[in-house]
């Protein structure tokens, strides 16, 4: 529609810009194209005005024709896709309708043969209906049953099996046998009407549809003609001896009777057995019902049951679920008033936790304060566990006499505790641990090396939990020439030193201050600070203190103290409020499994109920001791433990209980008060257990981790799988000594086909006789080390060895990638053993390495018998770089360069599945990327899956 208008458009504008002319010019443009009316202008030559007009005319012209072209070729686009659907949809029409024939042929054929089947049964005589054939069945069974049950007599059964003989021509029978025989031939018809009767009762117990009845009477026909057929055989052989057979068949003829008539009676009971059998099916389904509806309302019964049961431990968990809500309501009301209840004037002991690099002195250190020797007791002079030390008021006093002349500072604290944390890196979780607990803390930095590591990572989780602290510069006393003061103030010390000396410890703290610096903490020499640092929070005393002889110890105690009282007071306002944290969990001979705990605030009570956290859930059990040392001795130092009733925090203490194998350090204790719901107590002390669960969790297949305590364990488990490449997985962990249990469950490691992971690694744990000698029986290696850093040293040498030695193992098996190309103007020999010089072009080539020519049909050239570059032997050679190899072919010595390879073709390493496999088990890290891409291109070449 829009093309017409268009084109009544154009045809407008045409003859608006045609001139005058008479009518019979004005009929010829109109019949006209536009084309053939710029011809016509043309050759008659050209006015004025005709110019533009043919211009015009033409340009509208060919818009018209060619959007007249374009619809065109539309219409027969659409044409001639609808004329392709057409014949699509017939054709698939067509193949739908042969299916369909073929079907229909397949059933008709199928008919017919079963029809020509059943012709041929009721020719033979064979064919029998579904009925008849289920009452055949019936008739022998019942027959045959009452056979074997003795109702037929031995001569009625002989009688039946008999075989009638028409032509029996016997003579000196009596004249009542012929008499006999005129009576069952007249009596023989009898049984003939009975037939239909049992056709009728037969199908009763199935009943048969009416068009498979139409073969009935073409089956009686058959029977029929039989009868015929024998009386025709029966006239033919008594002729003329009708007499004489009358005479001798008349016994045969009266068997004859009784045996119609038995079967007349059989028939007659098989019509009362299948009455009988309907009855018997009725009841059996009438029983059936009524077991049904007896199991479906039991089985309604026990669905309200269960329903009731769901309802009552709903009703029971809300109920709980009240309980314990009510019991959080009252404990957290409880806590208010206890922390609105707090003064001033009560304060406890502030918790200290020193913490520092390893072998930076800070157990030395904890030992100059409080008169010990812990540090000699322990393995390698390195921290293991975390201890917990507690200083008494008057000891403070006593230490920071002498600097107490001067300063003057008044003790409102009732002592100290002082937590020592482990300094290597293995012991992060214990330092967390640690630096959780503390109120202020003491950062030892060795002015001898300034910041390291562990030190830097300790001042990390210090300004992270925003806690107060004191770096001391120990060892000062290695500076040149230092003359020791023992156990005097800092400042008394330097100013007995020469100048030398002094020059030196102040470029070594500038040094410490710079690294400082570069860590983002402010510090001063603490006593160079001035009042506006000591108010800011930012700036950091540095104390110079040397443990082995006792200068700046005093400085530190007085630094801590006047820190506790001048910036936490509030803080370590007592409160009522229990606050309990696990710090280890040990066996200690004559006591069992303790736990040491860290009580911050509240009380602690001999027979209180304590709830602990473990892995498999909380456990409730009874404080049967409360365990402290002597005071100024550490927890793990074996001394005489001081039995108490009560405990007030801030303290560390052994609790003695029953079921600690398993409580979980770093998690909260909780005590089960009068007040107080246990299950609230319980879900409180299990809130925390989440990030505990990651570090403990165990692989299917690894070693097994024993340690003496389960900070250790952590830290080991937490360097088996970070540290190591690649992690070793853990399969069990345990705590104390090595049992033969211990060996028996690890030892299933060499059934599993991991003989590496048979291996027990124990960490400060004694190792039972029968346990080492079982190690040695089942295969198990057992790795003892007082140093955490030795059991992961043998551990790791183990690991390589096994490495190294299955690599050795592998080596004829595993081919290592590598594309090779020969230099043609390299070639030093060309036959067995073929020496060329090549370059190799992706990969890695090692001595060893079998090669073959993939475009040649895997010619195979031989194997790399030797690599040398720059007149050296070399076992490898990568990519990129040009070596001379020498090539070995043992199957086929004659094979030669120039005959049957040249240079034209890049040479391949072998690959196969079996290689590949190797190489994944054992050169995994010997492989980089691009060696893997590598594998994966040649994998394609060699149609490897």
């Amino acid at each position: 529609m829009k093309i017409f208008f268009l084109l009544c458009s154009i045809y407008t504008a045409v003859n608006s810009f045609v001139p005058a002319a008479p009518a019979r010019h004005i009929h010829t443009i109109d019949r006209s194209s536009h084309v053939l009316y710029g011809k016509k202008k043309k050759k008659g030559g050209g006015g004025g005005g005709a110019a533009p007009q043919e211009e015009k005319l033409s340009a509208r012209g060919r818009m018209v024709q060619e959007r007249l072209a374009k619809q065109r070729e539309e219409e027969e686009r659409i044409k001639a896709a609808e004329e392709a659907e057409r014949k699509r949809i017939e054709e698939l029409e067509r193949q739908e309708a042969e299916a369909e024939r073929k079907k229909e042929e397949e059933r008709e054929r199928k008919r017919q043969k079963q029809k020509d089947k059943i012709e041929r049964q009721k020719r033979e005589g064979t064919y029998m209906t579904k009925a008849q054939k289920a009452k055949a069945r019936l008739a022998e069974q019942r027959l045959q049953a009452m056979r074997d049950a003795g109702m037929i007599p031995l001569a009625e059964q002989n009688a039946a099996k008999k075989k009638v003989v028409y032509d029996n021509r016997q003579r000196g029978k009596g004249k009542g046998q012929q008499q006999q025989q005129q009576e069952e031939e007249s009596q023989q018809p009898e049984p003939e009407p009975e037939q239909p009767k049992e056709e009728e009762k037969a199908p009763e117990p199935e009943p048969e549809p009416e068009k498979k009845e139409e073969p009935k009477a073409e089956e009686e026909k058959p029977a029929a003609d039989d009868d015929d057929d024998d009386d025709w055989e029966k006239m033919d052989d008594s002729s003329g001896d009708e007499w004489d057979a009358d005479s001798d068949d008349g016994d045969d003829k009266f068997a004859d009777l009784e045996a119609r008539m038995q079967k007349v009676a059989m028939e007659d009971d098989d019509v009362d057995l299948i009455e009988l059998e309907k009855k018997k099916e009725q009841e059996r389904l009438k029983e059936l019902g009524r077991k049904r509806a007896e199991q479906e309302r039991l089985e309604e019964e026990k669905r309200k049951a269960m329903m009731a049961e769901q309802e009552a431990a709903d009703k029971q968990a809300m109920m709980a679920e009240q309980k314990r809500e009510e019991g959080r309501r009252k404990r957290e009301e409880q806590e208010k008033v206890n922390l609105a209840a707090r003064s001033p004037d009560d304060l406890r002991c502030p918790i200290v936790v020193i913490m520092g690099h390893v072998d930076t002195g800070k157990t030395k250190l904890l030992d100059k304060i409080r008169k010990t020797n812990v540090q000699e007791g322990e393995a390698g002079g390195i921290t293991q566990q975390i201890g917990a030390t507690f200083f008494e008021k008057k000891t403070l006093e006593a230490q920071t006499a002498k600097l107490n002349e001067t300063e003057k500072f008044d003790f409102k604290v009732p002592g100290m505790l002082v937590i020592d944390t482990p300094g290597h890196e293995s012991f992060t979780n214990l330092r967390s641990r640690g630096s959780s607990l503390c109120d202020v803390a003491i950062l030892v930095v060795d002015l001898m090396h300034g910041l390291e590591q562990q030190t830097i990572e300790s001042l990390t989780m210090l300004r992270k939990r925003g806690v107060p602290f004191v770096i001391a510069l120990n060892k000062v006393d290695r500076c040149y020439a230092w003359k020791t003061c023992k156990d005097t103030p800092i400042r008394d010390a330097l100013k007995e030193q020469e100048e030398g000396t002094i020059s030196e410890f102040r470029s070594r703290a500038t040094d410490a201050k710079v690294q400082l610096q570069e860590q983002g903490v402010n510090s001063n020499i603490y006593w160079e600070m001035g009042d506006d640092d000591w108010m800011n929070s930012d700036f950091v005393p540095l104390v110079p203190t040397s443990a082995i002889t006792g200068e700046g110890v005093q400085d530190v105690l007085m630094l801590l103290c006047q820190m506790a009282q001048r910036k936490i007071w509030k803080q370590l306002m007592w409160c009522a409020n229990l606050q309990c944290t696990v710090l280890e969990v040990k066996a200690i001979d004559g006591l069992g499994m303790t736990v040491d705990v860290l009580v911050v605030n509240g009380h602690l009570k001999e027979g209180d109920k304590a709830v602990f956290c473990t892995l498999n859930g909380p456990i409730v059990t009874e404080i049967r001791g409360l365990l402290t040392p002597p005071p100024s001795r550490e927890m793990r130092v074996k001394s005489e433990y001081i039995h108490h009733k009560e405990i007030k925090g801030a303290l560390g203490v052994k609790v003695i209980g029953n079921n600690l194998e398993k409580v979980m350090a770093g998690t909260p204790v909780m005590i089960v008060g009068p007040d107080d719901e246990e299950e609230d107590i319980k879900a409180e002390v299990m809130s925390d257990l989440t990030n505990l669960e990651a570090k403990l969790s165990t692989d299917k297949s690894g070693v097994l981790v024993q340690a003496s305590t389960l900070g250790a364990l952590e830290a080991l488990l937490q360097f088996l799988r970070e540290e190591t490449n690649p992690p070793i997985p853990v399969s069990a962990i345990g705590i104390g000594t090595v049992h033969k249990r211990d060996v028996t469950k690890i030892s299933i490691m060499n059934e599993k086909g991991h003989p590496e992971y048979a291996t027990i690694l124990a960490f400060d744990v004694p190792i039972e006789r029968e346990a080492r000698e079982h190690a040695q029986e089942m295969g198990v290696r057992i790795m003892t080390a007082d140093i955490i850093y030795h059991l992961f040293d043998q551990f790791t040498r183990f690991m390589d060895e096994l490495t190294a030695k299955r690599r050795e193992e592998a080596a004829a098996v595993a081919v290592f990638p590598s594309i090779i190309k020969i230099l043609p103007q390299h070639v030093f020999n060309q036959k067995d053993p073929i020496i060329v010089g090549v370059e190799i072009l992706e990969g890695i080539l090692k001595v060893g390495t079998p090669l073959c020519i993939p475009a040649l049909g895997g010619l195979f050239i031989g194997k790399v018998i030797s690599i040398e570059s720059n007149g050296h032997e070399q076992n490898t050679a990568r990519k990129g770089g040009s070596v001379a190899v020498k090539i070995h072919n043992e199957g086929n010595p004659n094979i030669t360069y120039g005959r049957q390879f040249d240079a034209s073709h890049n040479i391949f390493s072998q690959l196969s599945r079996a290689s590949i496999d190797a190489l994944k088990a054992n050169f995994k890290d010997a492989l980089e990327n691009e060696d893997w891409r590598l594998v994966v291109k040649m994998k394609k070449v060699f149609g490897i899956l």
